[in-house]
């Protein structure tokens, strides 16, 4: 017989592929008649579910802004931060754009409001600062991951501060986050949910069903408006605040 983790992980492997599922028939079938306000709801709600079925806990700490304008930053370890966050607070992403032609998943992005950039182009780099600037100053709530990139949950990689102009421009506040997982049982750090290198989602996804129960701890910095500093400064200065975030000394 299979040992009881992978038994639990195929069972929840099964469960989170026919919930990705309905979630891409909800978009593509339900979303179009609904507001805006309804959509971003069902997409808080769907990443909530994402989280229970998997087993994974969410634990807030400090104060989490839910209004906008309002940029959050975050580090990045996995697949599941995306989730993570939108549970917490219905939020919009900014991704490089071959995400959005992803079979399903590009779907599920687009349908969350994610903006998307171009890495390899400095002129659409401008554009997306532009739109979301602009957004911000709708007062919509966005996020992204200045590291880049993914990392093991160790260290905290170098920001990139290019994107933090759009806060600038829109004198917006920007909040940092730390995010960890970590063992549900002993709060031991938990690197099973990580999506690091040449690693395939598929076994990632795989190594974090098959974990036993999970939390993720998001916590929370004062938001802080950039006072003068450039895009570059500010990036540093966020750096270090996630730094004391994950490490707990904040």
């Amino acid at each position: 017989m299979p040992k009881p983790s992978k038994l639990r992980g195929a069972l929840r492997l099964l469960r989170l592929l026919v919930h990705v599922l309905r979630g891409w028939l909800t978009i593509r079938l339900r979303f179009p008649a609904w507001s805006q306000a309804r959509r971003n709801q069902a997409v808080q709600h769907w990443s909530q579910a994402m989280l229970d079925i998997l087993g994974l806990q969410l634990r807030i700490e400090g104060q989490l802004l839910r209004q906008g304008p309002l940029m959050l930053v975050c580090n990045h370890i996995s697949w599941l931060d995306i989730a993570v966050l939108h549970a917490a607070v219905h939020c919009r992403f900014i991704s490089k754009d071959d995400i959005r032609d992803w079979p399903v998943l590009g779907t599920l992005a687009s349908g969350g409001g994610t903006l998307y950039i171009s890495r390899a182009s400095r002129r659409d780099a401008l554009r997306v600062v532009h739109q979301m600037a602009q957004a911000l100053q709708q007062g919509d709530v966005l996020a992204f991951f200045p590291e880049g990139t993914t990392g093991d949950g160790s260290t905290v990689l170098p920001f990139h501060a290019n994107l933090l102009q759009a806060a600038i421009t829109a004198a917006a506040p920007v909040q940092a986050l730390g995010l960890r997982f970590e063992d549900a049982a002993n709060a031991a750090p938990s690197f099973a949910p990580c999506y690091v290198g040449d690693e395939s989602l598929l076994d990632s996804a795989w190594r974090t069903v098959c974990a036993p129960p999970l939390r993720a701890v998001l916590r929370c910095a004062p938001a802080q408006n950039a006072q003068g500093r450039d895009r570059r400064a500010l990036a540093s200065d966020l750096r270090e605040i996630v730094i004391g975030l994950r490490a707990g000394s904040l």
